[in-house]
């Protein structure tokens, strides 16, 4: 693994323009917007801000190269064409981590994995290309045979976060791509530059024009994007709250759509648990990516037995992280991406506190000597009750709730007892407890013994108010996919009205 540090001299301002069928765009409105990095405070990237007029050139774009070719290519050239992105993904793969790292403040090894991560996506994506099956039903009579069959939904809308931009439109992008639809994105703005670079490896790669659009902005484009008659479905991930929005839009023209959603993820610690594993995935669980993770472990429900050495032991882990520059290669923990997330941070730790909680390290804003950043103390409260802020609602920042119980049926109380059902993990050496807790526990995804692992081939996605449906795995491609059913005349067919006297007349 690479692991070369940066320093703020390698860093040029760069400019990326959007791609609208297959070319270099401007905003309509001549505007541009900059970003600064959380972590330096000097600005790394500009883009073009786009507008409703915009939106509607991608789309129609998006549209012709649909209509025009793309919805009939060849499961082999679509997967050729996506294997081909993953290897130029490798190729610049320096180029992506660096960027990624400075307009999101997260450390470069975290943005380097991300990279290779990324490179597998569109290689699994590849495999489904090749491999988009239906059904035949030849049981329904003498003289009939029925065919399903998978069909490109169109053009899809997909509208992306900023904490992951690389990753999670790989997530949705040649999944839906492999399915023979096109698209129109719009990358978060306080982290566009990474999907820009994949835009343009895209079209190296030798996409037609038109199959991949990004439109560069904010909120105006977004809301463009999900109102738009033009576009069939819409693929978004963000908050809940924001989701519903986009959900409320995309209804009023009945379009499709793909929402992975928030999450306050819970991780069950039983007595006989191994304790050091555990431990270190709750601190992984619960800082990684400074805990702005849909997937973050950030509620520790620990039995009563073990509790209090089990948070000793992550506070312990957790005051010896490094945090500070994301471009050294050995800091663990980088800067929150923006004031805004630094101050809902800042005010739930205060909501803790005013709460009754035991605030055991953390808490507060660290200094790192970077002229300015938005780092924050890896934190961890004790004596949390289920129903508290910080054990119900998403904070998206580096704050842990540990959570005591007695039994297992009271641990999955807890753990169930949120609006959210993204992930969950039980940590146990009992073969039943792991199972029935796997069982019982309302989630998209539960781990056992392990916290966090994704492959492409298992899909994501969640319960409740984590979300609609599922990327990744063969799933995504049916996400991406309409059904249509073909019954077909087999031989002669009898009449079924000319000959009957009775028949009813129009």
């Amino acid at each position: 693994m690479e692991t070369k540090n940066y320093t703020l001299a390698d860093v040029e301002p760069t400019y990326r323009p959007m791609i609208i069928n297959g070319e270099d765009a401007q905003a309509s409105s001549g505007e541009t917007f900059t970003r600064l990095s959380p972590a330096h405070e000097i600005e790394v990237t500009s883009f073009p801000k786009g507008t409703q007029e915009d939106v509607d050139r991608a789309v129609t774009s998006a549209r012709q190269a649909l209509d025009h070719g793309w919805r009939q290519s060849t499961g082999a050239q679509r997967s050729k064409l996506l294997l081909k992105v993953a290897d130029l993904v490798r190729r610049d793969a320096e180029q992506l981590a660096l960027a990624e790292t400075l307009e999101t403040g997260k450390p470069i090894t975290q943005s380097r994995n991300e990279v290779a991560s990324t490179a597998e996506l569109w290689e699994y994506a590849a495999s489904l290309a090749r491999n988009t099956q239906g059904d035949a039903h030849n049981a329904l009579g003498p003289d009939t045979l029925a065919l399903v069959v998978h069909e490109p939904i169109g053009v899809i809308g997909m509208i992306t976060p900023w904490n992951f931009p690389l990753l999670i439109i790989s997530q949705k992008l040649p999944f839906a791509l492999a399915a023979g639809n096109t698209a129109v994105i719009k990358p978060s703005e306080s982290t566009s530059a990474t999907t820009v670079m994949l835009g343009q490896l895209i079209r190296e790669a030798g996409f037609p024009a038109g199959v991949v659009n990004i439109v560069t902005g904010n909120r105006v484009v977004g809301a463009a994007i999900a109102e738009h008659p033009g576009i069939d479905m819409i693929s978004f991930t963000g908050s809940t709250g924001v989701g519903k929005g986009i959900a409320a839009a995309a209804g009023r023209d009945l379009k499709k759509v793909e929402l992975e959603l928030g999450g306050k993820n819970p991780q069950i610690v039983t007595a006989n648990a191994d304790f050091n594993a555990a431990v270190d995935a709750g601190v992984f669980g619960g800082y990684f990516n400074v805990g702005q993770c849909c997937n973050s472990g950030s509620r520790l429900i620990v039995h009563r037995s073990i509790a209090d050495e089990f948070a000793a032991a992550v506070v312990d882990r957790a005051q010896h992280m490094r945090v500070g520059d994301p471009l050294k290669s050995d800091t663990l923990v980088g800067s929150l991406v923006n004031d805004a997330q630094l101050a809902v941070v800042e005010r739930y730790v205060a909501e803790g506190r005013e709460a009754g909680a035991n605030l055991l390290t953390g808490g507060g804003r660290l200094d790192n000597g970077l002229g300015g950043g938005r780092f924050y103390q890896p934190t961890v409260f004790t004596d949390v009750t289920a129903k508290m802020s910080i054990a119900t609602d998403e904070i998206f920042g580096p704050v842990l709730s540990v959570l005591p119980f007695d039994t297992l049926e009271e641990a999955i109380g807890i753990a169930n007892s949120t609006s959210f059902g993204l992930s969950a993990g039980i940590w146990s050496n009992d073969i039943n407890e792991a199972l029935t807790a796997a069982r019982d526990l309302r989630a998209g995804t539960v781990w056992v013994n392990r916290w966090m692992d994704g492959y492409p081939e298992v899909p994501f996605g969640g319960y409740g108010q984590s979300g609609i449906g599922r990327e990744l795995g063969r799933q995504a491609l049916a996400e991406f996919s309409e059904l249509k059913t073909i019954q077909l005349q087999v031989g002669a067919r009898d009449s079924r009205w000319v000959d009957a006297p009775d028949a009813p007349r129009r």
